[in-house]
């Protein structure tokens, strides 16, 4: 398992913006563009590496991470509806947001909303890790490379700096991921879990 370091080893930090206004899930909702489109692989109605998409799962294994995405210090946004397929228009709702709740299949990892909070609902407990997130978004995660963006990657978790791969960050219960690429680095930007969540 890789090792995390001190979130000094970074040396300064942008101080991290404001998250956003509260969105229908409760979860601040970034006033950013998403880092890519939502669009589901197309082999997403047979699962993506192991990981089913299906319809009425019996959920035993249910909890929430938090994702935030930089690059070169600008906020990026996780667009509504990963994991869902097919990619449907958002619903609107109450606030002006926008929520993606229908669709043929759920995977176990969706997004629900633009607000970077990552459902994890799975039939049976097992470790996720978020390389699993990022290949059934379709967008690229590495060491390298966040998406379209291309430079070394900084993963924060919880406060302290992953040292591995990112792709092998797990997405543990009430966990606080930041990816950035390029610079300046951002502080890590928290948010208060929802009751419930």
């Amino acid at each position: 398992r890789p090792q995390t370091e001190p979130l000094v080893t970074l040396g300064p930090l942008l101080p991290a913006p404001p998250p956003g206004p509260l969105g229908p899930g409760l979860v601040p909702v970034p006033d950013a563009p998403d880092l890519g489109p939502s669009g589901a692989r197309a082999a997403l109605r047979d699962g993506v590496g192991g990981i089913a998409c299906q319809v009425n799962a019996r959920v035993v294994f249910h909890h929430h991470a938090h994702l935030t995405l930089f690059v070169d210090g600008k906020q990026r946004r996780i667009p509504a509806g990963i994991g869902i397929w097919p990619p449907l228009e958002p619903q609107s709702t109450a606030p002006g947001q926008f929520s993606v709740t229908r669709g043929e299949c759920f995977s176990w990892l969706v997004t629900r909303y633009a607000d970077g909070l990552i459902h994890i609902e799975a039939p049976a407990a097992r470790r996720f890790l978020l390389g699993e997130f990022f290949d059934i978004w379709n967008q690229a995660l590495g060491r390298d490379r966040l998406g379209p963006a291309h430079g070394p990657v900084t993963a924060i978790v919880d406060g302290r700096v992953w040292t591995g791969d990112p792709r092998e960050i797990p997405l543990q219960e009430r966990s606080q991921i930041q990816l950035q690429v390029g610079t300046p680095l951002v502080a890590p930007q928290l948010i208060a879990f929802p009751a419930g969540y």
